[in-house]
């Protein structure tokens, strides 16, 4: 009689001679471990991109801080041995007439520049929110001086100011009104200097402060208008305190940068009339390259990094999240 074999049953688990699944099958998370050797070349790549964004910093940022804190207590002229001398740089910049000039000169900047060149900004900002048309384009006007090199800029107002063929004074002369002595004159100059500076740079500042009053919520407009508020009361107890750390932000970032204000006193009025103009960092560019004296140009940089770092540890301060 002829037998008909049966299949065996399957044993349970896994036979000696069964092969493993593929690797892409199995399950996530349990695949072998990635070896050593590609690990440390993964980190070998990544650190041979930053090496070089590193060696240029190094090279063009922190070597001249420490060159330049080193000078400062050393007698140094170009072709000659430097010679340690102590604090005597800043003793005679101390004694110099122009150190005062040039700290208030800069300290007043600052203050003007805060009282027209941040609430000008902010203004801006709200008339683009509340537009309806046309939105892209004023952003691009409002945002086109920034795209101007800054000597540009300074050369179009040199010519705009001058007191002779300057259209400023065309343009109030066709109108009947006084002309102005503009950036010739002693109690005139530093103020027109303050309007270059705000409209080379508020750009930036008008959108940074438009896509912050975009990101209020509309409920909170909608609830002032029920309750009756006026147009100011909306800004004040709405719009100011809902943008309040941005405000303050911006305000301690122009605090920064006016403070080191050069190319408008070095292109314009070249800390002209009667030092009027000069600022600190004029003045440091005046001790290194005018008096080639580098002992004074890196103490006067050491006083101004002092005073910067004040601020931008305040700035850090604020800007910390837990």
């Amino acid at each position: 009689m002829k037998t008909t074999s049966h299949p065996a049953a399957p044993a349970r688990g896994r036979s000696a001679g069964a092969t493993p699944p593929p690797e892409d099958a199995r399950p996530a998370g349990r695949g072998p471990r990635q070896p050593l050797r590609r690990k440390i070349a993964d980190q070998a790549t990544a650190y041979g991109f930053l090496i070089g964004g590193l060696l240029c910093f190094i090279l063009f940022s922190w070597y001249p801080a420490v060159r330049s804190l080193i000078i400062a207590f050393q007698k140094y002229t170009p072709g000659s041995d430097p010679e340690w001398v102590g604090t005597a740089n800043f003793t005679r910049v101390f004694q110099d007439p122009e150190f005062t000039a040039a700290w208030r000169n800069t300290l007043t900047f600052t203050v003007l520049a805060l009282v027209i060149g941040f609430a000008i900004p902010f203004v801006m900002a709200l008339v683009l929110n509340e537009l309806r048309h046309a939105k892209a384009f004023f952003r691009v006007v409002v945002y086109l001086p920034v795209m101007i090199p800054p000597v540009v800029s300074a050369l179009l107002w040199k010519w705009f100011y001058d007191p002779g063929a300057g259209l400023a004074n065309e343009v109030l002369g066709f109108l009947h009104l006084p002309t102005s002595n503009w950036t010739n004159g002693a109690d005139t100059a530093l103020v027109s200097l303050v309007i270059v500076a705000t409209w080379a740079n508020m750009g930036g500042t008008v959108l940074i402060y438009l896509a912050a009053l975009q990101g209020i919520p509309g409920e909170l407009y909608e609830a002032a208008e029920l309750d009756g508020a006026s147009v100011w009361q909306r800004v004040r107890h709405v719009t100011i305190p809902q943008t309040r750390f941005i405000i303050l932000m911006l305000m301690l970032l122009q605090v920064i940068a006016t403070m080191q204000v050069f190319t408008e006193p070095f292109v314009i009025t070249g800390g002209g009339p009667e030092n009027s103009t000069v600022t600190v960092l004029y003045l440091i560019y005046k001790y290194a390259f005018l008096y080639n004296d580098f002992g004074g140009a890196s103490a006067l940089s050491v006083m101004l990094l002092l005073v910067l770092s004040a601020f931008s540890g305040l700035y850090l301060r604020l800007t910390r999240t837990d």
